[in-house]
């Protein structure tokens, strides 16, 4: 049944405590439903665990939550969900069920929610709904495939899907739009736009893409530190640059850090590259010392899997690799680390970091060797010593080396998955969507690592989606599209408009 009131959402004076930090501090936050309202801040601010708060995840919270002049007792996700509270997070591998189905994963709070002792799965039902919305999303996909077979912006439209099938009146959209292509963006905006309006629906939107909540967000909640420093409405008085600047909490200039780095002879040569299951098919390249390579493309090009395939994680078919003129033979990911080569994954807490280990043992998980006494025992002293040189030279945060990785914010975990490779001292870097849920401020901390690891020689494989990165950071670039490289580039005699162009198949 279609909701006309407009519902209030208030909370008041939140505060929560993990291990060693204060993540929230007296924040108060309100909307009303058949809005759309952004929320913002650097990585660590505090965005993601007030609204853990709002679903029921973070329960030991302080403070006072409202909905509709009601004050609601929120601890569990049971809870905040019988009050018409859902939320999709960004890391959408921790919330899908692989080896179930597309539909069983839509349907899956409606199923477990109604199974009684004698209760039947009426599959014919959860096929029919689980149709029903990916039909009314636009969605074209095939029910019975295993989520287990899907794309990364595939699962995230599942996760949505799951959302939008409950009776929600509070819809949380945690960096939803990371894994998705421009027009499954639209798509996207068309959907939301839709439940606020048409259904009433109040959707908290979590992006650090500044455009796209000035697309489409009415309301911006801007916090810093655990606290709010800023609710205002998104108007023509309202610029990016001021969101950013209330952000930092200082001035902020927008330009990549690009440095002028003289670049040297070939490192790596990529000839015929072809991968088992045909996602990178013909593909050459080289890099040079010192060289900022771009590859770009759209979602789906074939740029994970070629960074991949390069790195030993998805098997070659034909094609050769060369190091310095020598010939690679990668097997595995383990021999490609043993041949001078690093690869910072897209999904960082599945392929990237431990998270259930500590900051320390992450940052020193791929040079081990270099902290190995007799018997094999590790120098933990050693250990923990180059960590805190990385956590100060990268800016992470974190109350010290023993924090838990799972423990940080998505930025200073993408931070921990660049700097357990500064140990081990790789020839190539090989960076996918290196800045995918990274706040403004940690990005530039990225670039001027990737900027320095040029310096010294390295050669650099920056593959992203996001054009204007590419730009600002690569020498050159080679286009993807359906796994082929169609076009090479030099940055300085290109834009924007001429990558789109050949990401789209032009030739």
């Amino acid at each position: 049944m279609k909701q006309t009131k407009r519902i209030k959402l208030q909370m008041q004076d939140i505060s929560i405590e993990f291990p060693g930090v204060k993540a929230l501090s007296n924040v108060d936050f309100e909307m009303e439903s058949g809005t759309i309202h952004a929320l913002i801040g650097a990585n660590g601010a505090g965005k993601s665990t007030l609204m853990k708060v709002l679903s029921g995840v973070n329960s030991h919270y302080e403070g006072k939550i409202f909905i509709d002049g009601k004050e609601e007792e929120i601890r569990s996700p049971k809870a905040a969900k019988s009050k018409g509270i859902e939320i999709v997070y960004q890391e959408v591998d921790t919330a899908l069920i692989p080896y179930l189905s597309v539909a069983e994963n839509i349907m899956l709070n409606s199923t477990v929610n109604n199974m009684g002792k004698k209760q039947m799965v009426n599959w014919k039902e959860i096929h029919t709904r689980a149709e029903a919305i990916l039909e009314k999303l636009n969605i074209s996909m095939n029910i019975k495939d295993l989520v287990s077979d899907l794309s990364l912006a595939q699962k995230q439209m599942v996760l949505i899907a799951r959302a939008v099938v409950e009776e929600c009146r509070f819809l949380v959209l945690d960096e939803p739009t990371a894994p998705l292509s421009n027009t499954e963006t639209k798509e996207l905006f068309r959907i939301v736009r839709d439940l606020s309006q048409n259904e009433n629906v109040g959707v908290i939107f979590i992006s650090h893409r500044l455009n796209e909540l000035f697309e489409i967000c009415e309301n911006i909640t801007i916090m810093k530190d655990g606290t709010v420093v800023a609710n205002k409405p998104i108007d023509n008085n309202l610029t990016p640059k001021q969101v950013v600047e209330m952000m930092l909490g200082r001035k902020f200039d927008d330009r990549y850090p690009k440095k002028e780095i003289e670049i040297g002879e070939v490192l790596l040569e990529v000839e015929g590259l072809h991968e088992k299951e045909g996602s990178v098919k013909n593909v050459s390249f080289n890099v040079r010392k010192g060289e900022i390579i771009g590859i770009s493309g759209l979602v789906g090009a074939g740029k994970t899997e070629l960074c991949k395939t390069l790195f030993g994680a998805m098997k070659q078919s034909q094609g050769e690799i060369r190091l310095s003129g020598k010939p690679l033979k990668i097997t595995n990911p383990f021999s490609a680390v043993k041949q001078g080569l690093a690869l910072v994954p897209e999904e960082r807490r599945k392929e990237g970091i431990l998270v259930e280990d500590p900051v320390y043992a992450n940052l020193s998980a791929t040079s081990l060797d270099k902290y190995s006494k007799k018997f094999s025992f590790i120098d933990k002293n050693a250990e923990k010593a180059a960590a805190k040189e990385i956590i100060a030279d990268l800016g992470i945060k974190t109350p010290s080396e023993n924090q838990l990785v799972k423990l940080l914010s998505g930025g200073n975990q993408q931070k921990v998955a660049v700097g357990k490779w500064l140990i081990s001292d790789a020839d190539i870097y090989i960076l996918d969507e290196p800045t995918k849920g990274v706040d403004v401020g940690a990005k530039q901390d990225i670039f001027e690592l990737i900027g320095r690891l040029a310096e010294m020689g390295k050669g650099i494989i920056y593959a992203s989606c996001e054009f204007g990165e590419i730009l600002g950071i690569a020498d050159r670039t080679y286009v993807m599209y359906d796994g082929e490289i169609v076009k090479e580039l030099e940055i300085a005699n290109t834009n924007e408009e001429e990558l789109l162009y050949y990401s789209t198949g032009g030739r």
